[in-house]
């Protein structure tokens, strides 16, 4: 099967000149912009990846200490027929887990120290179906038993109270008692039976984690004020959050980790929005340098299209050919874009490394962080917009070099010559 002329001609001219200095600067400017497409196609993918990456780490290490589903007893109260609703949680297709548990806040005071804590009364045995427990927590966990009034506390937390495992702290609770004295604060001394590490500031600094019979005395209730669910899919959280709303009683709520933390993903889809905006502007400068180059081009291809109109080639010919060349030039930058960008990104946690050790530097301390390597994660739902929209741009950059081409005077263009 023969290949269209103008297919033929577009791809002869854009690897062709070297012939004349004048075909050679055109080459070169017209390599210049093939360039610059593939570094912003792949600048694109790289900086994308990496935020996917730092979102997808900090969501796990966030999923690893908070639930996918809570369902929770509206007022603050306790969860009613609780092994009931329990078996209900648990016959939803999605649930793989579900484990009850204490929530409240209260003061935890270690000598002048004093700080915030958020409480949370669990159940050592069911805790491991919704909490994806490092290596050994388990055990920690295993050393809260109903009566002794343990608790394990945030690493972070533990620094800043100075307090190691098997040093008491006084737990102070809202709604102090009543006495003739007036309302004296409810306090607890408890022992610290060991530490935990999620990796997640803002948890390790503010969660202390106690048996859920003791957390349920210590704050007069009844039973566990609500229950946490672990789902096979995070990502249907909120569809499963709203079918579970439908069809548990009014006194139950229902909410999901997207809500939970809303304004910090709303936050990082925001800047992952505005950094595809402003380095698509970097595409698209290098797409439109194709406008100069084809301008060249068409200047110095007079002669050529004057001949091929004379021959009986249509202005639309003529226009396809230099299309066929801007679209080739974008063609070729855009893969090379995509090649390069999904090198970098899949490779990320040896090319950084590396560097590190050459620069003599570190990119991520972890004493800052928390994350001591570079996480990096290509999607396909990024990288399809990145390549058509480097495509379309390229192509937009083609119309007018064309245009003019198809416009010239057959005659008007030999008398020059």
């Amino acid at each position: 099967m023969s290949i269209p002329y103008e297919l033929a001609l577009g791809w002869r001219y854009t690897r062709a000149g070297r012939a004349s200095r004048r075909n050679g600067f055109i080459s070169f400017i017209s390599g210049v912009s093939m360039l610059g497409i593939a570094l912003g196609v792949a600048a694109l993918i790289i900086v994308l990846s990496v935020m996917n990456g730092f979102q997808k780490e900090v969501r796990d290490r966030m999923l690893a200490v908070i639930s996918h589903v809570e369902v929770l007893a509206a007022g603050g109260g306790s969860v009613p027929e609780l092994p009931a609703t329990l078996q209900a949680l648990r016959a939803h297709p999605q649930v793989i887990g579900a484990a009850s548990f204490v929530s409240a806040q209260a003061l935890l005071a270690r000598g002048e120290d004093m700080r915030g804590a958020m409480v949370r009364g669990i159940d050592p045995a069911l805790e491991g179906q919704v909490t994806d427990l490092e290596p050994g927590q388990q055990e920690v966990f295993a050393r809260l038993l109903p009566g002794q009034f343990g608790v394990v506390l945030g690493s972070e937390l533990a620094r800043a109270l100075g307090v190691r495992p098997g040093d008491a702290v006084t737990l102070i609770a809202p709604g102090g008692q009543v006495t003739p004295a007036g309302v004296v604060p409810r306090l607890k001394q408890m022992v610290v039976v060991g530490l935990f590490d999620s990796g997640h500031y803002e948890y390790d600094s503010t969660l202390v984690l106690m048996h859920q019979d003791d957390a349920a005395r210590l704050f007069r209730l009844e039973g566990p004020s609500g229950i946490r669910l672990k789902l096979k899919d995070l990502h249907q959280a909120r569809q499963v959050a709203a079918e579970l709303m439908a069809s548990l009683p009014p006194d139950l709520l229902v909410r999901d980790w997207t809500r939970q933390n809303r304004t910090w993903f709303a936050a990082v889809q925001l800047e992952k929005r505005m950094m595809f905006i402003i380095l698509t502007l970097i595409v698209a400068v290098a797409a439109f340098n194709l406008v100069s180059t084809l301008v060249m081009t068409v200047t110095d291809k007079r002669a050529d299209i004057a001949i091929l109109r004379t021959l009986g080639a249509s202005p639309r010919s003529i226009m396809a050919v230099f299309m066929v060349q801007g679209a080739m030039v974008g063609v070729v930058g855009t893969l090379s874009g995509l090649a390069l960008g999904l090198l970098v990104a899949l490779n990320i946690d040896v090319i950084v490394p590396a560097l590190e050790r050459l620069l003599n530097a570190s990119f991520l301390p972890r004493d800052i962080y928390l994350i001591s390597r570079m996480p990096s994660d290509p999607q396909a739902a990024d990288i399809l917009p990145i390549a058509i929209i480097s495509l379309v741009l390229a192509f937009l950059a083609t119309l007018y070099p064309s245009w003019r081409a198809s416009r010239v005077n057959p005659a008007e263009a030999l008398r020059h010559e």
